[in-house]
């Protein structure tokens, strides 16, 4: 399967509307079968040093970042939409595009949970590009680019009862997904400056630690 982009239908509704709003249900619901929170919760701490601080990109409702906050990594969020009502006064939240974004210098540690699919091989580029700068570990869960991933979504989405936005959305995200090493090749992160481990889930999870090397 080639990679290709195409447009998500739940970018193009207003937050309130009630396709949006069961659609990030179905979200939740799907992070947590694919396990990319716990999965984060599990790998972040161990790689951030004391005192630094962790960027989230496309951080949405803030559950993610949250979830990390409680477990006392301190992580900001990025994003178009306006902060959420349950983000802590403690944290910064930056409404802006991750690809325009200047204020990367600040966070040494950078996460992203289903978001880099979105951007095409140049964004993810000159994202990758900035990020080499000054960013010492990068963690991202995508989703894998399969035919497997696509039947087996098609078969899980009347169970879930994913709405119509969710089921087109996930065969769009999947198609734009990453396979092997892809991510980091398109993230032009040089391997004798950087570890990078990929792995894939059975349920379908692209994951990726990338640790800039000493």
């Amino acid at each position: 399967m080639l990679r290709t982009l195409q447009p998500e239908l739940l970018d193009s509704l207003p937050t309130d509307h009630p396709d949006a709003r069961r659609s990030r249900r179905d979200l939740r619901v799907i992070n947590r079968l694919m396990g990319n929170h716990r999965w984060f919760a599990r790998t972040l701490p161990p790689l951030v040093r004391a005192g630094e601080h962790t960027l989230e990109l496309g951080a949405g409702t803030g559950e993610l970042a949250l979830r990390l906050s409680a477990q006392n990594i301190p992580v900001d969020g990025l994003d178009f939409v306006t902060c959420p009502q349950k983000w802590p006064r403690a944290r910064l939240w930056h409404t802006a595009d991750l690809r325009s974004f200047t204020g990367y210098a600040s966070y040494p540690a950078v996460i992203a949970n289903l978001i880099l699919h979105h951007l095409s091989e140049a964004e993810l580029a000159s994202l990758g590009a900035t990020l080499a700068r000054t960013t010492r570990v990068i963690l991202a869960s995508e989703p894998t680019r399969s035919r497997r991933s696509q039947r087996l979504f098609a078969l899980l989405s009347p169970l879930l009862r994913a709405n119509h936005v969710t089921r087109h959305d996930a065969h769009v995200s999947i198609a734009a997904g990453f396979r092997d090493a892809e991510l980091p090749r398109s993230l032009g992160l040089d391997p004798a400056h950087w570890d990078c481990r990929c792995s894939t889930t059975a349920l379908g999870a692209y994951r990726l630690i990338a640790i800039r090397r000493p």
